[in-house]
This record gives structure tokens, C-alpha cells and sequence, in this order.
């Protein structure tokens, strides 16, 4: 299994290689040259199997440096007593078309853990496996969740350190607490004046800077990543595709072979493009549903074929989703254009110079085949979660909820009820005050008191993450501007 750059793929390595690499030095994302198929028959052992030994199957699939013990080894580590239940994906069924996939049960209660509880122990083999001395800096942007995620998963990891990046006021209090107390010798948090587009632009421009690059490797450092643009983060999360159709044959929500849809809340295209590749792999997904936040950038692209950042953002209550500069969509225009890496050059110069590109007609048809896209803003983000836990008792957070009312609208619109799973991505704690207000309560107290009364409003459970920041101090209160980031990053590597 070899892997290329989505904007030159005569850039060729192995897994190791473009794991330990992360972004291609062109700035293109590295991306397997080919898609293993698993047949129906292996789907049906996987639905006898846990989900370790799930992740163990398919990732060995691409992984061809790693043994299946090794494999294991990391699978035990990631997944085990850091969830708070035995399943660390489950299954909530809704109704008999309906459930949801629950990613949210890790160390910081976002889905962002399924992936990035593994990938320390990718990134770590990986480096000893390409014969790397060097110490690594794992550079992350984040819109709430991947950084405290990858921030708990490298947490004093051997080799390593770890900077994130977050836009100042594009977070939630409990989000930002999560950073900003963050433990460990080997790790850094620092707000970026702006959103985060302007957080994510800023890292892609220090991994593109040669100078930087020089001065870091004399210092006896090199940068990666452990944003989506790794490949090492995006591939846990093929993972839970393949899980959720093994839980819904087992709660016979389907049979064995039947399609089913997923609905994913997505901003950076990583968590649906996931989807997609479990699909290229035989999995039997009908349609993959995109849904989006009041920056509906991916519902307009989905929908017209023109991806246009030029417009206004928003700052919403699903902040994870608030993002216009969707990374991964990358990856998947190298697909439905046939690995045309010219055609992605052109694109994305396009995107960085005009702010916008319109795809091919093939590459359009491609969309159409497998995507549907729709939107929820605020008020309607609040009125789905108000009404689900009003009439079903069921409690979700806000980018789940933006997933849900999109697979209603796309049902109404299309008749469609094919079953389908939503890819619920974050616990509702950790966005205490939309969700307090959706069901009715006020949400005039810190973020931390917020998390007490929806507890008592609701009779559920404070995850332990999150009750343990009581205890701890905040570390990290740097602010600045997007063309001092590279000045942060030379700091902290001094």
C-alpha cells in the first residue's frame, strides 16, 4: 500500500512514511494510491468482533509496515478504560429507521477521540519505523474539539511536542477550559485572533515555509500534523463506518448486505470523507448526507458544484462546523477526478487566489452519485434539540442536532428512508448553554455552572472528563495575531 500527494502524486511513500510526514511539503494530502475491497462475508465476521478487534481488520488493510499484533497492541491502548463504556462507538437506536452512532464516550467526549487515541501510537511506530531521530512537533488548528483531543492523546508521549492553535473566540467555554488546562511537559495552547479559518491557513503556511523548516531540522525538530490532513488521524475513523453497519445488522435495523445512509455534521470534510472511503471499500452505504451549520459552504458545493468561501461566517452554536475552508474535500476531488493532481493543483490555487473553483461535470456526477447536503441554522439547531428531548427523552448536543434535522428535511424532500445512522459527534456537555437553552432553561452562568444545571435539569450524568476540570488551573492565556503564529511556534521550540 503506497500513498501520494493529492497534488503530485509522483510524490510516493508508504504508510509510515506519509504518516510521519503528515502535509506533503507541496501542500497536498497524502492519500492511498488504492482502495482495498472487504467482502460481505469478512463484513459479517466483523459483526461478530469488539470494536478493537474491528479496527485491528481494516486498518491492517492499510498499514503494510505494521503487523497485526502491533496493530493490536495500539487498538488495546486507545481503546480501553479511557471510554466510559465497554463499546467505545455505540449504537443508540432511535426507531426502526433511525440511530445514533455515539463517538463521544473518549477522554474528552468529542468523536475527534476515536482517531486520536490511535494516532500517537501510529505517529510514534511510525517514526522509529522510517528511522526518524529527530524530535517531532505536532502543529494542530482546531475549531474546539481535535485540539484538546490531540492535546490528551500526546500528553508526554516520548519524542514528541504538541502546539495547538484555536480561534480566540470561536470555541465554547467548556471547550476552551478543556485547552487551556491541559496537563503535561510537552505541550502548548494559543488563541489566534480571528476564526478558524485563519487558525488552519496560518499552520498550512509554517508547514509550507522551507525556511522555517531549515531552522527548525538545525534545531533538531520537524513538524507534523494531526489534523485530518494526517493520514494517520483519517483513518481510525474509516473504523466506525464499518462498526456502526456491524451494530445496526446486530440490532436488525438491516440485514446483512442491506444499504443503509449515514448523516454526518462535518466542517473540515474529514469525518464524511471517512464515509466515503469505507464505501470505495465495499461497505453498503446508500447516500452519504452532509450536513452543515449557517456556513454552508459544503451544502452549496454539494448542491451547485462551486466552492465558494467568499462569503460571510458565522459564528454558531455548532463551532466545530464553523469553517469555510473544507481541507479534506481535497482528497475527495483527487478520487472523482481520476487522481488528476494537475486538476487539484489548478483548483486549489483557484480556492487560495480567487476563493472559489467549480469542479468538471464528471466530477459533479461523481458528487451526485454518493453526496446529499443540507443545512440547520440556530434557531432551528435549538428547535431540534428542544423537541427531540421533549417527545423521545433523548438529549443531544447541537452538532448532532444539526445532523438530525438535516436527515429529516432530506427524508421529507426525497422519500428516502432508507435506515440511517447519525454520526453524533460530541457530548451535550460540552455545550452547555445552546443545549440549556434549546430545552427551555436559562444559560446565564460560567461555563462550569452550565454543566451543573444541565445536569440537574435533565437527571443526567457530568461525564468524568469534564467534572474533573474543577480541579485544574489554567496554564495558557497567549492571544495572537495569525502572522505571529510562526514567531509562537519558534518560541516554543527554543
Amino acid at each position: 500500500m503506497r500513498y501520494v500527494s493529492t497534488r503530485d502524486k509522483k510524490l510516493n511513500m508508504t504508510a509510515a512514511q506519509a504518516i510521519a510526514t503528515g502535509l506533503s511539503r507541496d501542500g497536498g494530502l497524502f492519500t492511498p494510491e488504492s482502495f482495498p475491497i472487504v467482502s460481505m462475508a469478512e463484513i459479517g465476521e466483523l459483526c461478530k468482533a469488539d470494536y478493537r478487534a474491528r479496527a485491528v481488520k481494516i486498518m491492517k488493510l492499510f498499514l503494510d509496515e505494521f503487523s497485526e499484533e502491533e496493530i493490536a497492541g495500539f487498538a488495546a491502548k486507545a481503546y480501553s478504560d479511557n471510554y466510559d463504556t465497554a463499546d467505545s462507538a455505540p449504537l443508540r437506536k432511535l426507531d426502526d429507521k433511525t440511530a445514533f452512532l455515539e463517538l463521544w464516550h473518549g477522554p474528552t467526549c468529542a468523536f475527534k477521540d476515536m482517531a486520536l487515541q490511535m494516532l500517537p501510537h501510529l505517529l510514534t511506530a511510525s517514526l522509529k519505523k522510517t528511522g526518524e531521530t529527530r524530535q517531532v512537533c505536532i502543529l494542530v488548528a482546531t475549531s474546539g474539539d481535535t485540539g484538546k483531543a490531540a492535546l490528551e492523546g500526546f500528553k508526554d508521549v516520548e519524542g514528541t511536542s504538541i502546539l495547538v492553535f484555536y480561534p480566540e473566540d470561536g470555541v465554547s467555554d467548556v471547550q476552551k477550559l478543556q485547552m487551556t488546562t491541559q496537563e503535561g511537559e510537552n505541550v502548548g495552547v494559543c488563541a489566534v485572533k480571528g476564526n478558524f479559518d485563519d487558525a488552519q491557513s496560518g499552520v498550512k503556511a509554517i508547514f509550507s515555509d522551507e525556511q522555517l523548516r531549515a531552522e527548525l531540522d538545525g534545531r533538531g525538530y520537524f513538524l507534523s500534523s494531526a489534523n485530518s490532513i494526517n493520514w494517520g488521524r483519517l483513518l481510525p475513523q474509516v473504523v466506525y463506518y464499518f462498526s456502526a453497519y456491524c451494530d445496526m445488522v446486530n440490532a436488525d435495523l438491516v440485514s446483512l448486505g442491506d444499504k443503509v445512509n449515514f448523516c454526518v455534521p462535518t466542517g473540515n470534510f474529514g469525518n464524511i470523507l471517512a464515509g466515503y472511503y469505507a464505501r470505495k471499500m465495499g461497505l453498503p452505504v446508500n447516500r452519504l448526507v452532509c450536513a452543515s451549520n449557517a456556513n454552508n459552504v459544503l451544502t452549496d458545493f454539494i448542491k451547485t458544484g462551486t466552492y465558494d468561501r467568499n462569503r460571510p461566517f458565522h459564528t454558531t452554536v455548532s463551532p466545530s462546523m464553523d469553517i469555510l475552508i473544507s481541507s479534506n474535500l481535497e482528497r475527495l476531488l483527487f478520487d472523482l477526478s481520476g487522481m488528476d493532481d494537475e486538476q487539484i493543483r489548478e483548483w486549489m490555487a483557484k480556492l487560495n487566489s480567487e476563493g472559489r473553483y467549480t469542479v468538471t461535470g464528471e466530477v459533479k456526477a461523481g458528487l451526485d452519485a454518493v453526496f446529499s447536503g443540507g443545512f440547520c441554522d440556530d434557531d432551528m439547531t435549538r428547535e431540534t434539540i428542544g423537541k427531540l428531548y421533549k417527545e423521545r427523552g433523548c438529549l443531544i448536543d447541537t452538532h448532532t442536532a444539526v445532523a438530525y434535522k438535516v436527515l429529516c428535511d432530506y427524508r421529507a424532500e426525497t422519500g428516502d428512508n432508507t435506515p440511517a445512522a447519525v454520526v453524533s459527534t460530541a457530548s451535550p456537555y460540552k455545550f452547555c448553554g445552546a443545549v440549556l437553552e434549546a430545552i427551555g432553561e436559562t444559560a446565564d452562568a460560567p461555563g462550569l455552572e452550565l454543566v451543573d444545571k444541565l445536569s440537574a435539569a435533565t437527571g443526567t450524568v457530568i461525564p468524568k472528563p469534564l467534572e474533573a476540570l474543577r480541579s485544574k488551573t489554567q496554564r495558557f492565556r497567549e492571544s495572537v495575531e495569525k502572522t505571529e503564529m510562526k514567531e509562537v511556534v519558534k518560541g516554543f521550540l527554543k
